[in-house]
């Protein structure tokens, strides 16, 4: 090494003392264990690496950045002729003795008169080298400052550090090394696909020799690795606790992760030998005020904006502290729609955090921050819905399902009241996405527990439950709503209260297709409502349903009078969901009265608006209208992949596929006659290709003018017959069901249910759930 030549021993003079030539090779341990996935972290290490002469990989403790980078440090062996050298600081608290450790690591002895810095400098000067600094974050400052200078002075000096936050300095790029790969939710057909998996099969197999993932674990092992977030460190943990536990012991005891992931390698360094002592290490290197932050946004069950980490956190300081949290990686930044910034924290982190909250006593403050600012939100997305930010308002309680979750299901249990108003305010949210099964749920819970509220208050609850059960068509529930509704009114003392009851009144007589009494009772409601300046959307519901109410009585002016007031006010304010419906009535309302080409304009003009809000319903019941339409055009393969499209989004809502049952006439007699043009098979063929599309998210195929394509799914693989149970839960998910609404729907655990549908992924041969419900969708006319 010519370099190194240059500077021997006959340039170092007496007076200076010896020095220290850099020797080849360097100083990377053996690896004890195998080596699990990061082939793209890998692969964009030795990419960084060749481009920029200092890479920091961060992340949170226990993620797997020192087994990153000494994997891509033996990757690099032979692009270093001066070696590549591992120099560990886990254990150094002193900054001051950075430069000595380093050099001690590398055999560099300090020269008289000379620094250990001075001394590693001169030594590192013209050295082709790779230095590896692992676990950094504790003195940050000084690493940051020893490798600016080593930059700065040795040209060929490569450094690649690991550290739980950056170092901050020029020259610098980052590597995120995040948790491994989990299976998801819908789940691959085989976990063993997803590193974390694999992980933990590996070290399972070290801890009880012949540990084999059997199709009966398989489905458990995967909850366990999502339980934990994918995090390589407390997979480990968890794996060689089937010394003494079974998988789904593990996954039992996992509610209470840091006593059970106790036992690590005698070897490992102390802070990675419990799950705890790892969070321990990380919670300490944050100041006091970061630490408060952590405990407090433990508490948010989905990710988090600025805004509602304010209103739970104080607002003084608090973006510097997140983003100090975010760089420490106890916070993973996400971009979101509306290109807002969200951030969110990893099961394992949130529990940590909580568990911190508690100690200090301050648990109840914080969740009754979080309970007041989510009754505030939904209060003011249900006070601006009928608006120009509808579309904004919708996209935003979306992203924060996971925390209405979290606050409704505290509030039912312990504040029903503020848990009324919350759950009436995301009413009109629930209705427009479909979500009617989540909706019910809530409202069902809370009507069960008797609530002392405003008259007004309940019958509004009231009603809603009546709007998303009615359009499930769920007959026996609505009946009991009826009774209820009734109970409000006779105790009710004020008219808006009254209004409210005939609207929901109304709203029951139009789905039991009696519109004659619907319209009584809904025009005394709208009556009442105009009077008493009632929320809009309240109003603009009885304007529609009016409008329902005379086109099922077979007064077209009547009911497009109705659907044209309703249309100006919605245009007005800049509204999309009623306008949608109102839409759809208008086109039923002209093709039932001959003008099909109007029609047919209106239906499309609403399923644009559908498409815009992201409502299943609504998109259903349009391509329903359209497919009666195109089969009088003729064209009944398309008439028939509409309908399939149809039914399919209406399987997915739980709903009916006409939005209202007197419609269903329209249903049959077009389901009729496209079968008696087109035959059995071609008809089933046709209506598996809209389900397809329509699942897949590609409706406009369904209405261009070019070829339907043909239909992607077969029939069950030979051999491959669904179970009785499994067909059962195949169904559901046809239903856009969740595990968890599966699992309450057939009394089982959700691991059950998450057992099931791995099953059906592998016999059926697909992918994701949204191949099963497009299979279940087209075969339902036929199989």
């Amino acid at each position: 090494m010519a370099s190194n030549d240059a500077r021997g021993s006959e340039d170092c003079g007496p007076a200076e003392g010896p020095c220290t030539v850099l020797q080849t090779g360097g100083s990377l341990p053996a690896e004890l264990t195998t080596f699990v996935g990061r082939h793209k972290e890998l692969a964009e290490t030795r990419r960084l690496l060749r481009a920029h002469r200092l890479l920091t990989l961060t992340g949170i403790g226990g993620v797997g950045k020192t087994r990153l980078a000494l994997r891509a440090a033996e990757k690099f062996r032979q692009s270093f002729p001066d070696g590549v050298w591992l120099v560990e600081l886990a254990e150094l608290s002193d900054a001051s003795l950075l430069a000595d450790v380093v050099a001690g690591a590398l055999g560099v002895r300090a020269s008289a008169g000379k620094s250990p810095e001075d001394t590693l400098v001169d030594t590192l000067t013209e050295s082709d080298c790779l230095l590896v600094l692992d676990n950094c974050e504790q003195i940050v400052g000084a690493v940051a400052a020893l490798c600016e200078r080593l930059l700065r002075q040795c040209r060929l000096v490569h450094i690649m550090c690991t550290s739980r936050e950056e170092l901050r300095i020029g020259g610098e790029v980052l590597l995120r090394v995040c948790p491994l790969t989990v299976p998801g939710d819908p789940a691959r057909a085989q976990p063993v696909e997803s590193d974390a998996v694999t992980l933990f099969v590996e070290r399972a197999a070290a801890a009880v020799p012949g540990f084999v993932l059997t199709e009966s674990v398989q489905g458990v092992v995967a909850d366990i690795c999502r339980r934990l977030d994918g995090l390589p460190l407390a997979i480990e943990l968890a794996a060689a606790r089937l010394r003494t536990l079974s998988p789904a012991q593990i996954l039992d005891r996992l509610a209470d992760r840091f006593a059970l992931l106790t036992h690590s390698d005698r070897g490992a360094p102390t802070r990675q030998q419990t799950l705890r002592l790892c969070m321990d290490w990380s919670y300490d290197l944050c100041s006091p005020a970061e630490q408060q932050v952590w405990s407090r946004l433990a508490f948010f069950a989905g990710s988090v904006d600025m805004e509602a980490a304010a209103a739970v956190c104080g607002s003084d300081g608090l973006l510097d502290l997140v983003t100090s949290l975010d760089e420490k990686s106890i916070l993973v930044r996400e971009e979101s729609a509306g290109a807002v910034v969200r951030f969110r924290m990893l099961e394992t982190l949130r529990e940590y955090g909580q568990g911190k909250a508690r100690e200090a006593g301050c648990t109840d403050d914080i969740q009754e921050r979080l309970s007041q600012w989510y009754t505030d939100l939904a209060a003011h997305a249900s006070e601006e819905f009928v608006g120009p930010r509808q579309l904004e308002w919708i996209v935003r309680i979306d992203r924060e399902l996971p925390n209405f979750r979290d606050v409704l299901e505290r509030q039912v249990l312990q504040d029903p009241r503020r848990g009324l108003r919350t759950a009436v305010a995301l009413f009109p949210f629930w209705n427009s996405r479909g979500l009617f099964s989540e909706g019910r749920y809530w409202l069902d819970r809370l009507l069960a527990q008797d609530v002392e509220a405003d008259c007004s208050e309940l019958a509004t609850l009231v009603y809603a439950d009546c709007v998303l059960t009615a359009s499930q068509g769920d007959r026996e529930a609505l009946d009991a709503l009826e009774a209820r509704a009734r109970a409000v009114d006779a105790e009710c003392t004020d008219s808006l209260g009254h209004g409210i009851v005939a609207l929901a009144e109304g709203t029951i007589a139009l789905f039991r297709a009696d519109p004659g009494s619907a319209q009584v009772r809904l025009e005394e409601s709208l009556a009442v409502l105009a009077a008493e300046a009632a929320p809009e959307f309240l109003q603009l519901s009885a304007l529609t349903m009016i409008g329902f109410a005379y086109e099922l009585q077979s007064d077209g002016i009547k009911a497009r009078h109705f659907f044209d007031e309703g249309l100006t006010v919605t245009t007005a304010r800049g509204e999309s969901v009623f306008r949608s419906y109102l839409l759809w009535g208008t086109g039923v309302s002209l093709w039932r009265g001959g003008r099909a080409h109007e029609a047919e304009d209106r239906l499309r003009e609403s399923l644009r608006m559908a498409a815009d809000v992201g409502h299943p319903l609504l998109t259903a019941v349009c391509l329903e209208a359209l497919a009666w339409i195109t089969a009088e055009k003729p064209d009944a393969r398309r008439a028939a992949a509409l309908l399939g499209a149809a039914d399919a989004l209406s399987h997915r809502a739980e709903s009916l596929p006409t939005f209202l049952p007197a419609l269903l006439v329209h249903h049959g007699t077009c389901e009729r006659d496209i079968r008696e043009t087109l035959g059995k098979h071609a008809f089933a063929l046709a209506y598996r290709t809209g389900a397809e599309l329509a699942v897949s998210g590609n409706v406009p195929a369904l209405l261009r003018p070019a070829e339907l394509p043909a239909p992607g799914l077969g029939s069950l693989p030979a051999g491959s017959r669904l179970t009785r149970r499994e067909e059962q839960v195949a169904t559901l998910i046809g239903r856009g069901l969740t595990n968890r609404s599966i699992a309450h729907e057939l009394i089982i655990s959700e691991r059950t249910v998450h057992g099931h549908v791995e099953r059906i992924l592998a016999k059926l041969k697909m992918s994701s759930r949204v191949q099963v419900a497009a299979w279940i969708a087209g075969r339902s006319p036929t199989e």
